[in-house]
C-alpha cells in the first residue's frame, strides 16, 4: 500500500508499506505533529517489515527506505503537522 502525506511546508510525497498495517496507525484526513507522524510510520513500517521477515527471511528494503526518508525529511522541521492526505491499498 501506499500513503500520501503533505509535510508542513506543502510540499506532497508518497511513501510504500507492504502491509497494511498502516492503516492501524495513521487515517486519511487527520493530521499528525511531526514528531508524532514519524513514531507512527516507525511503528507502522517496523511490523510491515517484520512481517515480510516472517514471511520470506528478509526485511522489506522499500519499506526501510520509506522510513528512512520520513525520518530525514522529519529532520527539517522543528514543528508543524503532518496531514495524511490519502491511503491506497
Amino acid at each position: 500500500m501506499t500513503f500520501e502525506i503533505r509535510w508542513p511546508d506543502g510540499s506532497a510525497r508518497h511513501y510504500y508499506s507492504p502491509s497494511l498495517v498502516v492503516e492501524e496507525y495513521l487515517t486519511a484526513g487527520e493530521s499528525y505533529p511531526v514528531e508524532e507522524f514519524v513514531r507512527r510510520s516507525r511503528e507502522a513500517l517496523g511490523i510491515a517489515g517484520e512481517r515480510v521477515r516472517a514471511k520470506y527471511g528478509f526485511p522489506c528494503s522499500r519499506a526501510a527506505a520509506s522510513l528512512a526518508a520520513i525520518e530525514q525529511t522529519a529532520a527539517g522541521f522543528a514543528d508543524g503537522s503532518v496531514r495524511v492526505e490519502r491511503l491506497t491499498r
